[in-house]
């Protein structure tokens, strides 16, 4: 799309992501049952089952290519499996305000609802070489590092595991891009921030991290959600269509008056970055 020449790129390349996870989580399954690990499986597996079907759900959109009004809501259906097993607790650390006890509606209807917006933030806030695995990666660095200290160890395994899957990726997705995420693929970093926020009960913190993702939701809803991405000019440079900034890329295009997809890329996860300091400082000092 943003290359002279139009290259094909391989799309779904988040079905390496989902059997990285996979296997992964089903290593350290086989470690607690053959090893003594000691891990709260249930939670563990029902974080995985919540994984797999949100996977199912990208796998769908990239060979169907769902309306955005289904794949808007469909994500649900993920949340399953974490209302079954009432994971989480309804007591939330709110930042400056404190613990805030949702009850029952914690369960019903926060779970769902998180696991939704996370799968469709970060399928939004998408489109250029990297972008997508740079950033979570610095998320799920960040989430890695809270859930250590919280002493989660399912969310810490699901973090590290997503780490090391990222990094592999992001070898490949790198500008020039020889494969891109798919919806499998983006699916799946925004449920699987989801699914660490609410095991290891450190949502405020997820929700930090998804900020840039939300500034371009906002963006995109003004503009009632444009399928365009960025124009590239003869100079190489990727410039809004029609010097109007309908997201966050976008914005980062008309502000640098036309950037490299490569720096473009790199300013969005150098934002990232800024709000996981944020989210970590506010950890550390709680």
């Amino acid at each position: 799309m943003h290359k002279k020449g139009k290259p094909i790129v391989a799309e779904m390349g988040g079905l390496g992501m989902l059997f990285g996870i996979s296997f992964s989580l089903l290593f350290v399954i086989f470690c607690h049952t053959f090893l003594n690990w000691e891990i709260n499986i249930t939670f563990l597996m029902a974080g995985m089952i919540t994984l797999l079907l949100i996977g199912l759900i990208g796998i769908i959109d990239d060979l169907l290519d769902l309306p955005q009004k289904v794949k808007a809501f469909v994500p649900i259906l993920a949340s399953i499996p974490l209302i079954a097993i009432r994971a989480g607790t309804p007591e939330m650390y709110i930042p400056f305000i404190g613990d805030v006890d949702f009850g029952l509606i914690y369960t019903f209807i926060l779970v769902p609802i998180g696991v939704t917006v996370a799968s469709n933030l970060t399928n939004m806030l998408a489109g250029f070489n990297g972008n997508e695995a740079g950033m979570s990666l610095i998320m799920f660095l960040t989430l890695s590092v809270i859930t250590y200290f919280t002493g989660s160890s399912v969310g810490f395994v699901i973090s590290v595991s997503m780490v090391g899957l990222l990094l592999g990726f992001l070898y490949f997705n790198w500008y020039p891009a020889r494969v891109f995420p798919g919806d499998t693929g983006t699916f799946l970093m925004g449920g699987a921030l989801a699914v660490v926020a609410i095991l290891a009960n450190v949502e405020s913190y997820g929700a930090i991290l998804v900020v840039p993702h939300v500034i371009d939701f906002f963006i995109k809803i003004f503009h009632r959600f444009p399928k365009t991405f960025g124009q590239l000019g003869p100079d190489g440079k990727l410039y809004p269509p029609d010097n109007i900034a309908r997201g966050l890329g976008q914005l980062i295009m008309k502000v640098s008056n036309g950037i490299s997809e490569k720096r473009l890329t790199i300013t969005l996860i150098l934002i990232e970055l800024v709000f996981a300091i944020i989210s970590l400082t506010l950890f550390f000092l709680r």
